[in-house]
């Protein structure tokens, strides 16, 4: 993988993006229900019958989305629990919370973006619901939404790290040049395949 975020592949940067999501998911709802929230606007009666890693791309994709928004929605869940412990990212929270997430980063970051109701269309939920949902994170993040380019870089290397089958090139050279992991391809790992989400038209 590339040293900087936003040389990334966008499709597998959103790969790794819904797989810490998905992490998440898993851990939180193993969780007595003793130990997890109230409901709260972002819960649905039951899960969506759609995963997080197709969600995701879907939204990505069709929201437009740039590396650092993607960044920026694992950034907003961090500032929520700390801010709100009780909050937690579940197979009931975790779509509604992606795409009001990505709503918010594309307007702080993005010269350009999308209107509410197409976001809205993009994530299946109504425009009032998103404006309202919308409204709750930035109270429950205290309206902290930019990140630095040194908090987005740290998030983006967690990421890759993580991963057991990607590297960053710097470390991949640096490895080479030692006579370590990465001197002989044969011994780098397969890179995988991406799969997209057909949605609807991507113009706002």
């Amino acid at each position: 993988m590339p040293d900087s975020y936003y040389e990334a592949d966008i499709e597998r940067l959103t790969q790794l993006v819904a797989n810490m999501f998905s992490r998440v998911v898993q851990h939180n709802d193993r969780l007595p229900m003793a130990q997890q929230q109230k409901p709260t606007r972002f819960h649905s009666r039951a899960p969506p019958n759609i995963t997080v890693n197709e969600y995701l791309q879907r939204v990505a994709k069709y929201g437009s989305l740039e590396p650092a928004c993607l960044l920026l929605l694992l950034i907003y869940v961090d500032r929520i629990c700390e801010r709100n412990p009780s909050f937690t990212i579940s197979s009931l929270t975790v779509h509604r919370f992606i795409i009001t997430a990505a709503t918010i980063a594309c307007k702080t970051l993005c010269d350009a973006y999308c209107t509410n109701l197409h976001y809205a269309k993009v994530g299946g939920v109504s425009m009032q619901e998103l404006n309202s949902l919308e409204v709750e994170i930035l109270r429950m993040m205290g309206w902290h939404l930019v990140a630095t380019q040194e908090q987005l870089e740290q998030y983006y290397f967690t990421l890759v790290r993580q991963d057991p089958l990607l590297v960053l090139h710097s470390e991949l050279v640096a490895a080479a040049a030692s006579g370590g992991v990465g001197a002989d391809p044969a011994a780098q790992p397969p890179s995988s395949e991406l799969t997209g989400v057909p949605l609807p038209s991507t113009s706002c």
